[in-house]
């Protein structure tokens, strides 16, 4: 068995974290960020046994995310 890494994004949806896995596009949620962690490792598991790893992405690398505010017009 080999460890493969993919890139997770864990956002707060009101009472929920919703964690996304981006080169699979596979979500999971919790109500905790550990929880939603650990919910989305187990569903990307899931995903790989279902659907195999062979063409699948790996990680996209290092990746910087920030709260980025605009000004728009009404």
């Amino acid at each position: 068995m080999t460890n493969r890494k993919f890139t997770a994004v864990i956002t707060k949806e009101e009472n929920w974290y919703v964690g996304h896995c981006l080169e699979l596009d596979v979500v999971s949620q919790g109500k905790t960020i550990e929880e939603a962690q650990a919910n989305l490792k187990e569903a990307v598991e899931l995903y790989l046994e279902s659907f195999g790893t062979e063409g699948q992405p790996q990680s996209l690398g290092e990746m910087v995310l920030y709260p980025l505010e605009v000004a728009v017009s009404a």
